[in-house]
C-alpha cells in the first residue's frame, strides 16, 4: 500500500464518518445487528494479547491481527487461525475496510490516537488502551470525532467496570463519609526506566521488528537493545506518558467519576521532573478541581505521588500494623475516609465507627464483553470516549506539567492552553512525522 493511497483514503472517509456501521442500523428497516462483532486487533503482543484473549470471551470474529514484530503476530495468528495478518495497521484498515466492524488498540501510547482516528474515519467502532491518547490535543479530537461519527468506543480501563471501584463511587455519592475534602492518589510504577539521560548508542534491529513501523509518528532514532522495545518505551518522552500516564487513567478514575469531575484549574509538580529523553523518576503532582456536589467547598484539591513517594499515613486511622497498598487512593470526607487500594474493595475508616455500615449489592460486569455487547446494540459502554478524552486530558496535564517543575500551570480547558507559560504548550500538540499524518490530529 502506497502512503498516497492511504492519506487519500482517510480524506475521503473522514467526509463520511457521519455513515453509521451496518451493524448499529437495526430497527429502522436496514441489515439488523449481526450476532458476532468482526474485529481487527491492532498491537498483539504483551498487552494486547491479554487484550484479544479477553475480547475473544465475547461474540467475536477475529478476522484481521496487526503487529510491527512477526513472532508477536505468528503467536496471535495461533490463537486465532482465521485472522489475516498484517504488519501495517494503514494496510489492514485499507484491505480489509469492508469486512471489520471494530478495532481493538494495544500499541504503545503514541500510536494510540492516530490509529484510533483512522479507524473512526472509516466508521468502525474502537477499544483502546489507557491512556487514550499520548496528547491532550489528541484526546479533545478523538472524542469529538468518535461523537460525530456514532461509532460505539471504549477505553481500557477494565477496573472501572469492576465491583470495588463501582463500589467506591456509590460509597462516596451516597454520602458515606460526607463531601470529600481532599484526595490522595499514589502508584508504585515506575517499574522501567525513568529519569536519565537519552540513551546512547545503536543496534542491529532484531529480525522480524519493523523498527519504522514501530516508531509511526514519533521522530526517528536508533534502535537500541532493551531501550525503547518491547517495555522500557513508557518512560520516554516521544513513546509514553510515564508512571502517571500508566496508572493514572486506572487510580485518578474512582475520584474523577465518584466526584464528578471536570477540568482542572491549575497543576503543579514537585519533583526533579522531565530529563531530555524521559519522564521524572519520581513525582508529587497537584491538582486544583472546581468543587462538585460531591465535594466540601469551591475546589477539591487531588495529589498524585510516584517513583516510591506516598501520602503520609497519618492522614487516615489504619489500624495497628497496617500500612498503605503500593497503588491506590485516600479519600478525606467530612465524617471519615475511604482507602481504595487499587484493585480492592474500599475501606470506610476508622473502621470501627462504621462496622454497621449497610453496602449496595453491585452485580458483576466484563469491560470488555460491555463493548462488543454494546458494538452489537445489546449494552452500553462506561468508558466511552465522551467520558475517557476528558479523563485523560487531565491526567495528561499532568504528565504536561512534569516539564516544567515547580511552576503553578492555571488550565484553559476550554482553549487547551496554559495561560501563563508560552513555552508549555508547544507540548499540548505535537507534530507527527512526515508520511505519517492522520486527517483531524
Amino acid at each position: 500500500m502506497k502512503r498516497r493511497s492511504f492519506l487519500k483514503t482517510a480524506a475521503v472517509t473522514a467526509l463520511s464518518i457521519q455513515i453509521v456501521p451496518r451493524h448499529v442500523l437495526g430497527g429502522d428497516g436496514h441489515t439488523p445487528p449481526s450476532e458476532k462483532l468482526n474485529l481487527a486487533s491492532i498491537g498483539v503482543g504483551g498487552m494486547g494479547g491479554s487484550d484479544i484473549g479477553s475480547l475473544a470471551g465475547g461474540p467475536i470474529n477475529m478476522v484481521a491481527l496487526c503487529d510491527v514484530h512477526e513472532g508477536n503476530r505468528n503467536a496471535a495468528a495461533g490463537r486465532f487461525p482465521a485472522a489475516k495478518t498484517f504488519a501495517d495497521w494503514r494496510e489492514l484498515l485499507d484491505q480489509m475496510d469492508k469486512q471489520i466492524d471494530a478495532v481493538s488498540v494495544s500499541t504503545p501510547d503514541h500510536m494510540h490516537a492516530p490509529i484510533s482516528m483512522s479507524a473512526i474515519h472509516r466508521g468502525k467502532h474502537v477499544y483502546c488502551q489507557k491512556p487514550l491518547t499520548h496528547t491532550i490535543h489528541e484526546a479533545r479530537q478523538i472524542a469529538a470525532a468518535a461523537r460525530r461519527a456514532k461509532v460505539v468506543t471504549q477505553m481500557g480501563i477494565q477496573i472501572h467496570s469492576s465491583i470495588e471501584y463501582r463500589m467506591a463511587t456509590e460509597l462516596i455519592q451516597a454520602g458515606a463519609i460526607g463531601k470529600i475534602k481532599e484526595v490522595h492518589s499514589w502508584s508504585d510504577r515506575p517499574s522501567w526506566p525513568q529519569g536519565s539521560p537519552r540513551p546512547k548508542g545503536q543496534n542491529l534491529v532484531p529480525k522480524g521488528l519493523n523498527w519504522d513501523f514501530w516508531l509511526g509518528v514519533a521522530p526517528q532514532r536508533p534502535y537500541i537493545e532493551n531501550a525503547y522495545a518491547p517495555f522500557a518505551w513508557r518512560g520516554i518522552l516521544d513513546f509514553g506518558c510515564g508512571a502517571l500516564g500508566d496508572m493514572g487513567c486506572h487510580i485518578i478514575d474512582p475520584p474523577y467519576t465518584a466526584l464528578k469531575l471536570t477540568s482542572p484549574n491549575v497543576v503543579w509538580v514537585e519533583g526533579p521532573g522531565c530529563t531530555d529523553d524521559m519522564h521524572p523518576a519520581w513525582e508529587i503532582i497537584h491538582y486544583e478541581f472546581p468543587g462538585t456536589e460531591h465535594t466540601f467547598g469551591k475546589t477539591l484539591n487531588l495529589t498524585w505521588y510516584d517513583g516510591g513517594r506516598k501520602p503520609d499515613e497519618s492522614l487516615v486511622s489504619l489500624g495497628k500494623d497496617q500500612h498503605l497498598p503500593s497503588n491506590g487512593s485516600i479519600f478525606i470526607g467530612e465524617i471519615g475516609n475511604i482507602l481504595l487500594p487499587h484493585v480492592g474493595g474500599p475501606q470506610l475508616l476508622p473502621r470501627e465507627k462504621f462496622l454497621d455500615y449497610k453496602r449496595p449489592k453491585l452485580p458483576g460486569n466484563n469491560h470488555y464483553l460491555q463493548w462488543v455487547n454494546a458494538c452489537l446494540g445489546k449494552d452500553k459502554t462506561s468508558a466511552n470516549f465522551d467520558f475517557a478524552g476528558p479523563l485523560t486530558e487531565t491526567v495528561l496535564l499532568g504528565v504536561l506539567a512534569a516539564r516544567f517543575p515547580g511552576k503553578k500551570l492555571p488550565w484553559d480547558a476550554a482553549n487547551l492552553k496554559v495561560t501563563n507559560l508560552p513555552e508549555a504548550n508547544q507540548h499540548v500538540r505535537l507534530t507527527y512525522r512526515k508520511g505519517w499524518e492522520v486527517e483531524g490530529l
